[in-house]
């Protein structure tokens, strides 16, 4: 991500409430290490309701400008929070009207990932909460996206990433970042193709499990070389691959998934896989797009 996106920030949608900074530590963490500045964004969306009828409602004014005295405020506390945790990174602030998912899609064209935080609610609550964010943002972002859940998860030792394999564009895509992630936390990699046999089975099952170890085995070539201090691990599972990929990082760093980059609508985009770990997993997930996708 470096190479290709120089010293483009690390952008990190800030969440008024206080209490969750997870996706705020997680972006300044990685902002010192990879030597980036971060960029703090917070969208001010329009203003809601929340008075009787009837009510005296105050003016568009007071309400535009409770709501960026609220942002300013917002941003003030999460420029302190970056600077005491991280006080050698860089940091600039992005106050902007609209719906969070937007005002960050746009900033992520500029960006060499961008962080944002996501909290496992129910189904319906999290429709219209965390995932109204995520989920676009993952699949339209130009740049890999970080989802770092709420609460903080535990974590193994020795430390490891995970990565998602099943041969196509995407999946290299996530091996070269999961390499790079692994290389700067001095973290072991697992590589996993999860084959998924279909309902009326194959002829030769033996066949098809070497042909999955083949294709894990081309895509993951050629990294080991260029991050010599990787241990690399990898295997071919047999199961779903959200079951399986979810269970495999539970305890992880970080799980990194490709995108499937084409189609017209945000789940399409995203992938059925993505979509399930995005959804399931306790630990940061990494959706990378191909690049140029």
């Amino acid at each position: 991500m470096t190479g290709a996106h120089g010293r483009e920030p690390i952008v990190v949608g800030v969440d008024p409430d206080p209490s969750k900074r997870l996706a705020l530590a997680w972006a300044a963490d990685e902002a010192e290490r990879r030597g980036l500045p971060v960029r703090l964004v917070h969208a001010q969306g329009l203003p809601t309701g929340g008075y009787r009828t009837g009510e005296a409602r105050p003016s568009w004014e007071e309400w535009n400008r409770t709501l960026h005295e609220a942002g300013a405020r917002t941003l003030r506390e999460a420029v302190a929070f970056v600077e005491s945790r991280r006080p050698a990174v860089e940091v600039s602030t992005v106050l902007a009207e609209g719906e969070p998912a937007w005002v960050l899609r746009e900033e992520a064209g500029n960006a060499s990932l961008v962080v944002v935080g996501s909290w496992h609610l129910s189904a319906r609550r999290e429709l219209f909460t965390s995932a109204s964010v995520v989920l676009p943002v993952s699949a339209h972002a130009p740049c890999p996206v970080v989802v770092v859940p709420e609460p903080e998860h535990v974590t193994e030792e020795p430390p490891y990433f995970v990565v998602g394999v099943d041969g196509s564009p995407h999946a290299a895509a996530a091996v070269d970042v999961a390499f790079e992630e692994a290389a700067l936390r001095g973290a072991v990699l697992r590589a996993l193709y999860v084959w998924h046999p279909p309902l009326l089975g194959v002829l030769d099952e033996d066949a098809a499990v070497q042909e999955c170890r083949r294709v894990l085995a081309e895509t993951v070539a050629g990294r080991t070389a260029r991050y010599p201090g990787v241990e690399l691990h990898h295997e071919v599972v047999r199961g779903h691959p959200v079951r399986v990929l979810t269970e495999a990082s539970r305890r992880a760093l970080g799980l990194v998934v490709g995108t499937r980059g084409h189609g017209g609508f945000s789940d399409m985009l995203l992938g059925s896989v993505s979509q399930g770990v995005l959804h399931h997993a306790r630990c940061p997930v990494i959706t990378v797009p191909v690049r140029g996708a």
